[in-house]
């Protein structure tokens, strides 16, 4: 299977849109391998904001925790250039989400990495998985039709599945 475009993911909402600064490079002179999963993070958490999971949520007793993630590293985000996440909803199950996320280079108008993950909704005072609240829930399941339409295949490649 393979990756969407730049085209067919730059109109999607944008997440940490920024310059790639310098204290983020390597020795390479792209961008250190950290820093894309912190980024791709950074842009999923942003994008659960509009389906009722405010970024303080544990404040509010509710967490999402990353329980797995595959990576695919396309083309190098260079110092200097711009980019930012796009988020594509694949599913939910009762307690997790899964998700892709893209990484995209706008200087050069290519996807630069792609991040699949499976996030758990966890329940801060015991600290173990739970049921998404309703109106999460019905926002995630809204979100994963909608993208279900898009118009293009979603890149996974397999290794990751909601249980």
């Amino acid at each position: 299977m393979s990756h969407p475009t730049y085209a067919q993911l730059v109109d999607l909402p944008a997440y940490v849109e920024q310059r790639v600064p310098m204290p983020f490079e390597d020795i390479n002179g792209h961008l250190n391998v950290r820093h894309y999963t912190g980024l791709a993070s950074e842009g999923f958490k942003e994008s659960l904001v509009s389906l009722g999971i405010p970024l303080m949520w544990p404040t509010q007793g509710h967490a999402c925790f990353s329980a797995e993630q595959h990576n695919t590293y396309l083309h190098e985000l260079r110092t200097g250039s711009d980019m930012s996440a796009r988020v594509r909803l694949l599913g939910r199950s009762e307690r997790a989400i899964h998700a892709l996320v893209y990484l995209l280079d706008h200087t050069h108008e290519q996807v630069s990495f792609v991040m699949e993950e499976i996030s758990l909704h966890i329940d801060m005072e015991s600290r173990r998985t739970a049921p998404w609240p309703s109106d999460v829930a019905a926002a995630i399941d809204e979100r994963v039709t909608e993208h279900a339409g898009l118009g293009f295949d979603a890149d996974t490649r397999g290794c990751l599945k909601l249980r």
